[in-house]
């Protein structure tokens, strides 16, 4: 979430439901010099149950919750009394355009429901709401998550740790993805397991703590990249996400359900754009006759992303105990005279399938 810092009054925005009335930023602004009453009064009128209190110059010296003002009060505190000694100033803050992942993550690692967003210097710009991100939409779509390959091109880490748990600034890449949905809206998951799987359950439990609900589908052998959509116990009637569980992306998942839905499409696959510099000189030719040269040129293709959306029919197509690629269940789309549609994934996006991958995701690539 992004806000322009030359605006007198910023909006905070509901980001996962954009039709949402946006609040003032003002609203929760209070004075360096006021009193306690003039806290009381901002959270009143905001609603989001915190004061920011800022100087001259916007810069964030401090919050002060509803709590916190009760607390005061009932120690004695008046409301007259200047509110500068009671403030939090070891507070939490968030970059402009953190993503919901990032702010989810950062809320449930320091148990908090509000992340002010400050500029470089210091001043107030945002706020993100916990209720605003995970409350304002509960989409009908399901998201299943591919988690239960062996991650072999990675051992010895994946030895004694499923792929998808491996942890990236500090939490499993699983753990980041299945925040990810939740921000987005989607409250019914399911995690495909198979190699170390229990580690992946005794983890994320019924996921009642991420806001969501998890239902594991147990592969007995490994189904391939499509082969578990065999084991969902019903059909979904709209359609359904799948991902690949290591995936360390900020997808607007969003924008791609809106490209699906709008179009004529069974299926769309998120692509990526993947560039290779030839470190050599190339030679166009006709037989031995030279058309031209080239030097050291860049070529671009569109890769598969490991993120699709299906029409919930395509579900019933695959088969039962099998391992079954989803590149293969497109082709089949294709075959018949489907449409099947490609969506050019811009925001951040590293597929942690080699150490190279991983150790770019980790921010120790060189």
């Amino acid at each position: 979430m992004t806000f322009p810092d030359e605006r007198a009054a910023i909006a905070v925005r509901r980001d996962s439901a954009p039709d949402a009335a946006p609040v003032a930023l003002d609203a929760y602004q209070v004075s360096h010099g006021g009193r306690l009453r003039d806290a009381l009064f901002a959270i009143d009128r905001s609603g989001g149950e915190i004061a920011l209190v800022v100087d001259d110059a916007r810069k964030l010296i401090g919050t002060l919750t509803d709590g916190d003002v009760r607390r005061a009060l009932l120690k004695g505190a008046s409301l007259e009394a200047p509110l500068a000694q009671f403030l939090h100033r070891d507070f939490t803050t968030a970059r402009s355009g953190a993503g919901r992942a990032e702010i989810l993550d950062l809320m449930q690692a320091r148990q908090i429901r509000q992340v002010p967003v400050v500029d470089a210097a210091g001043r107030l710009v945002g706020l993100h709401l916990l209720d605003a991100i995970l409350g304002t939409l509960e989409r009908p779509n399901w998201a299943v998550v591919m988690a239960g390959g062996k991650g072999t091109r990675l051992r010895p880490i994946t030895e004694h740790v499923p792929k998808p748990m491996i942890r990236v600034a500090g939490r499993p890449i699983l753990e980041r993805l299945l925040l990810h949905l939740v921000g987005y809206g989607f409250r019914r998951v399911f995690l495909s397991i198979n190699y170390l799987g229990h580690m992946v359950e005794d983890y994320f439990g019924d996921g009642s703590r991420y806001g969501c609900h998890i239902e594991y589908l147990r592969e007995e052998a490994p189904l391939g990249t499509g082969g578990a959509l065999s084991l969902l116990p019903e059909l979904p009637r709209d359609p359904f996400l799948v991902m690949n569980g290591d995936l360390v992306t900020q997808v607007n998942l969003h924008e791609m359900l809106a490209f699906h839905t709008g179009g004529p499409q069974v299926a769309t696959l998120g692509v990526r754009k993947y560039f290779h510099t030839v470190p050599f000189g190339c030679v166009e030719l006709d037989g031995d006759r030279i058309l031209g040269m080239v030097e050291k040129p860049c070529l671009a293709r569109s890769v598969n992303a490991g993120v699709y959306v299906l029409n919930p029919e395509l579900a019933a197509a695959v088969p039962t105990g099998e391992a079954y690629g989803l590149p293969t269940l497109l082709e089949h789309c294709v075959e018949r005279g489907q449409t099947v549609c490609a969506y050019e994934i811009e925001d951040d996006w590293i597929d942690v399938g080699q150490r190279e991958q991983l150790r770019e995701a980790q921010g120790l690539a060189a």
